[in-house]
């Protein structure tokens, strides 16, 4: 059974940090990427970040450049994303996905599975 499943959202002030986790299990960590997504209310879903295990290629949307940071457990088949200087736009629901990754240095175009979602709210 393909499982994601994310932790360490919460709530936190404007300036401050998390760390989101997604662990994943059922598939082959090596040949997927995994994204992070967001949703906040009202608007579309987003990607923020995608980190590929295999080559280490990573991606991140201009709004968490030089915030974020991505990174890949792959003896513990888990993704992290830490997030400093949180701003209260960065409150969301975050969401990571699974998708078999081309070895092409660019995050997958489609993701065969996603987790339930975390939720991250940043008070200003």
């Amino acid at each position: 059974e393909v499982q994601l499943v994310e932790s360490g959202g919460g709530l936190v002030q404007a300036g401050g940090s998390l760390r989101l986790s997604c662990a994943a299990s059922g598939f082959s960590f090596d040949d997927y990427a995994i994204g992070w997504f967001r949703q906040a209310p009202g608007k579309e879903r987003e990607g923020v970040s995608c980190i590929a295990s295999s080559d280490g290629f990573t991606y991140y949307v201009d709004s968490a450049k030089g915030r974020f940071t991505i990174s890949s457990d792959n003896a513990k088949n888990t993704v992290y994303l830490q997030m400093n200087s949180l701003k209260p736009g960065d409150t969301a629901v975050y969401y990571c996905a699974a998708g078999e990754y081309g070895d092409d240095y660019v995050c997958p175009g489609v993701w065969d599975y996603w987790g339930q979602g975390t939720q991250v709210t940043v008070s200003s």
